[in-house]
Formats: structure tokens, sequence, C-alpha cells
């Protein structure tokens, strides 16, 4: 049986760096996620919302169909402005501003006027994909269940 080796040394009071040495990560540069007075800037914000009011008085139902978390994130120019999570995996469903709290099973990173055809009905999911509008990590057919959800959310 091998003896376990701890590689980690220790660590005492007043070792390691001091405060003069941090640097302001907030000068640093642009959060992805913006300031909220800043969020009505994006016209993708507006329905995001609205889609979010959907899930929290169906979501317990779209649990039990989906079972999946999604991260969405908008991007413009190549950077991601907004980053939205749709979880369809754990209680009654949530829909939030900002990355996955616990690891998504598929992330889309899309751009702004393309998610805003594609939730809008404008444009065929599967063609934007295939046609590189968009890039899909992880599980890449779960995005079927989403567009459902998207879909619903449009009849009403």
């Amino acid at each position: 049986m091998r003896k376990r080796v701890d590689h980690q040394p220790k660590i005492k009071a007043g070792d390691g760096p001091q405060a003069s040495q941090f640097k302001m990560l907030s000068s640093a540069g642009e959060s992805a996620v913006p300031h909220p007075l800043e969020l009505s800037e994006f016209q993708s914000f507006p329905v995001f919302e609205d889609i979010s009011r959907h899930i929290k008085t169906v979501g317990a139902q779209l649990v039990k169909k989906v079972n999946a978390i999604f991260q969405l994130d908008i991007t413009k120019d190549g950077k991601t402005i907004l980053q939205w999570t749709v979880d369809l995996k754990n209680g009654p469903g949530d829909m939030y501003l900002g990355s996955a709290r616990l690891p998504a099973d598929t992330v889309f990173t899309i751009p702004e006027p393309i998610f805003m055809e594609l939730v809008l009905g404008k444009m065929n999911p599967q063609k934007a994909f295939l046609a590189g509008k968009f890039k899909v990590s992880g599980k890449v057919l779960l995005g079927q269940k989403l567009e459902r959800v998207f879909k619903d959310w449009a009849k009403l």
C-alpha cells in the first residue's frame, strides 16, 4: 500500500502577497454582466424577462419534460455582453441573469440579433447552427428541448 504524500506547503500567517500587491479587478476590464441600469439597452433583455416570467409560471412542468440546464451567452462583436441561465433541472425551474450556478448541460454562444431572430421564430435554429450563426457546446441535442420552451412562450 502506498503512503499518501501531501505536496501542499504549509502556509503561515503573514505569508503571501501584501494588500498593496493586489490589482483592482474592476479597473482591469469590463464585466460580462452589465450594470442593471444598462440592461434596458439590450433588445433581448425584455424578451429574457418575459421568458423568465413564463418559466416561473410553468417551470415545474418544464423540469419534468426538459431536465437540463442551459446557459445562453449573448455576444456583440465577439464579446459576451449578457449571460442568462435557464435551469429546467432543479426544483420548480428558474431563469436568471448570470452564468449557471451548477454546471450547464448546454452552453449557447449567440450574437444578440441572431438570438432575437431565433426566439421570435424568424430563423430556423437547426439551419442557423449548421450555417455557423451561433455556437453550442455540451449536449447539442438538448437544444431542441429549449427550442420547444421558446416556442411555447411565443404562443402566449
